[in-house]
């Protein structure tokens, strides 16, 4: 059997998008996502939170860092990646995840007035005006 590397996250974005450019000019956001994990200490509930750095690409990327921001919440499906560099002459390494698909669940810019992940008057997001 072969293998299998696919994530799908629920979470909220740690801080606001941060968009650049390679130097063959394709568009690149970095995302810091939050996802939480209830777990149960005696007889209450305590969040634990996991911290998670998402790479997305192309026209997903520009628009990400055009609607998202702190706090929005999102969908991420993806993949599993190992990063290695060297800094101050010392070798890091770290496991981030590589977005295919980023969704817009809550609100986005602007506490959701427009934008594509909107709420309909029901509460529930509207994703059919999302621009990609």
């Amino acid at each position: 059997m072969g293998d299998l590397n696919v994530v799908v996250l629920l979470g909220r974005l740690t801080r606001d998008p941060e968009l650049r450019y390679t130097p063959g000019g394709t568009a690149v956001t970095t995302l810091g996502l939050a996802v939480n994990n209830s777990v149960k200490q005696g007889e209450e509930w305590k969040d634990e939170p996991c911290f998670v750095d998402v790479s997305v690409f192309g026209r997903q990327a520009e628009t990400s860092s055009e609607y998202l921001s702190k706090g929005s919440q999102v969908l991420i499906e993806g993949r599993l990646t190992w990063r290695k560099w060297e800094k101050d002459g010392q070798t890091r390494s770290k496991l981030d995840v590589k977005a295919n698909t980023v969704k817009f669940v809550g609100p986005g810019k602007g506490g959701g007035k427009g934008g594509p992940a909107a709420a309909d008057g029901d509460g529930t997001p509207d994703l059919g005006e999302a621009p990609f």
